[in-house]
């Protein structure tokens, strides 16, 4: 029964206390998933921590070598055989490995060109998952289900339980023509049960932090500093395009396929696998 003097304003302060407790609890409410090493990095000397409690990241960027840096190459993401372990089908992990090429391929390109052939670039990017944590299916299902079954009685957007989040892991480096290392990242994620929308698929958490990484690693080598400081940018007009579906800045990104876009991001909140809109380039061997 409401509070006579209260009435219906009296329940509106209430709604603008759910935003800071979401917020205070995605804080804690994120899969741990450490940082992990696949030797695929040329060194991992002088590597700085970014001491972030969402992202974990040990990383190292030389900017005065990429100052005459044009042109660049990346090579299709691989998977470590750890991180195949954990997921069952290699076609899911191939799908995630591929969203973290085309994402740094539509990254670097806001400042280099990216070139079909490796023997044509000044610098050559590499990537490595090092550890996929999957996504517990039965519990996302139930997540999702409780999040719709709540938009039907009010518009309030319900966060997914807290449970069976997934992550990712990977390590990447850029080099130059005779393989001198001028940027490294060691970089780990885990799903945020307020911010990752729940899919049923075990890649489902791996699959939305792939991007994360591939915009992480090539702000860096973009800006030639550190992508973990400052405030957040706003995406250049082709990252914007390509996210959307569009065709990439550059050809040599053809082979990374194209975002599904909103197509894609419908379907994740109602919790569908990404593997349904997300079809990758067949030419993608993991």
């Amino acid at each position: 029964m409401l509070h006579p003097r209260l009435g219906l304003a009296g329940i509106q302060p209430c709604h603008r206390l759910i935003a800071p407790a979401l917020l205070a609890l995605s804080l804690g409410g994120c899969a741990a998933v450490p940082l992990e090493r696949a030797s695929s990095l040329t060194s991992y000397d002088s590597l700085t921590s970014n001491n972030g409690r969402m992202t974990k990241a040990n990383y190292r960027v030389a900017p005065t070598d990429l100052v005459s840096a044009r042109t660049i190459y990346i090579e299709p993401t691989k998977v470590s055989g750890g991180a195949a372990l954990s997921i069952s089908k290699s076609s899911d992990r191939a799908l995630v490995a591929n969203v973290i090429s085309r994402a740094l391929c539509a990254g670097v390109s806001d400042r280099f060109m990216v070139v079909e052939r490796k023997e044509d670039a000044d610098l050559v990017v590499h990537a490595t998952i090092t550890r996929i944590v999957p996504t517990n299916t039965v519990v996302a299902g139930l997540s999702t289900a409780t999040s719709l079954g709540a938009n039907f009685v009010a518009p309030v957007p319900v966060p997914r339980l807290p449970l069976g989040l997934g992550g990712l892991a990977v390590e990447a480096e850029a080099t130059t023509r005779d393989g001198k290392q001028v940027g490294a990242m060691v970089w780990a994620k885990g799903a945020n049960f307020v911010t990752t929308s729940a899919r049923v698929s075990q890649i489902g958490d791996a699959y939305s932090l792939a991007a994360s990484f591939g915009s992480d690693f090539s702000r860096m080598l973009v800006s030639g500093k550190t992508p973990f400081k400052g405030l957040p940018k706003i995406p250049s007009g082709q990252r914007i395009k390509s996210g959307l579906g569009g065709k990439p800045k550059y050809p040599a990104c053809e082979k990374f396929g194209r975002s599904p876009g909103l197509v894609d991001f419908a379907a994740s909140q109602v919790g569908m696998p990404p593997t349904w809109t997300d079809k990758q380039p067949q030419a993608q061997n993991q």
